[in-house]
């Protein structure tokens, strides 16, 4: 066996979070620090059993966020607070990739929200839109905080992922609102797309409920062919 005792171990710090023993609020904070994990998850889920290419070109969006923070990071190379956390924090801090991370997913987030999803625009749709970005709004602040909070981060390097994410986050909406979109239609058709299924539904306004009542019309369908067959 080989001999371990010379190796030196660092963490995965994206997804390490530490807290004050005893602290509750600390305890919240740390799990909510944990949310960029959480949201790749969601991100995984989602195109293995939807497979829309709007979400694709989203999540390729997460990833040229967090290519930028990288870069970024290791040119700056500014060193984050040392608060005495049992595993030592070898990645820079500026700017915290976990407030880049958060504000570029909920800047997108929201301008989908207002911009492309398209209901009925009724009193009920207003108030749904407003209170998911405002429930929004709240999770990033409350993200951003928690690195503040835990002392993981300097105010100034969560402000300046604050706002390169938001800047990458509005500029990747549009980027696939105003170029990639009108490609989708032509992108689905090719033959590695329909090999794993990849699907466009931008064009359709409810999808939620366009999948409802074509389930149930098919459902429908085929239920009176089988009582039908049955009676022949």
């Amino acid at each position: 066996m080989s001999n371990y005792s010379d190796v030196v171990w660092s963490p995965v710090s994206f997804t390490h979070v530490e807290y004050a023993k005893g602290d509750f609020f600390g305890k919240i904070l740390a799990w909510m620090s944990l949310l960029p994990v959480f949201i790749l998850s969601g991100f995984a889920t989602h195109i293995y059993f939807r497979r829309e290419i709007h979400t694709i070109v989203f999540f390729v969006g997460i990833f040229v966020n967090e290519s930028v923070n990288f870069i970024i990071k290791h040119i700056v190379q500014e060193a984050r607070p040392i608060a005495g956390h049992t595993v030592l924090n070898v990645e820079h801090g500026w700017p915290s990739s976990h407030s880049q991370f958060v504000w570029f997913f909920i800047s997108y987030v929201i301008l989908f929200i207002y911009i492309r999803s398209h209901n009925n625009n009724g009193i009920m749709d207003m108030l749904w839109k407003h209170g998911m970005c405002g429930l929004c709004v709240v999770t990033g602040c409350m993200v951003s905080y928690s690195r503040v909070y835990l002392l993981y981060h300097f105010f100034n390097q969560v402000l300046w992922g604050f706002i390169f994410g938001t800047i990458l986050g509005v500029s990747w909406f549009a980027i696939t609102q105003l170029l990639l979109s009108p490609w989708f239609p032509f992108i689905v058709s090719w033959k590695v797309c329909e090999f794993f299924m990849i699907r466009d539904s931008t064009l359709i306004p409810n999808i939620m409920w366009f999948e409802y009542t074509t389930s149930r019309q098919e459902s429908r369908s085929r239920s009176r062919k089988m009582s039908s067959n049955k009676l022949q």
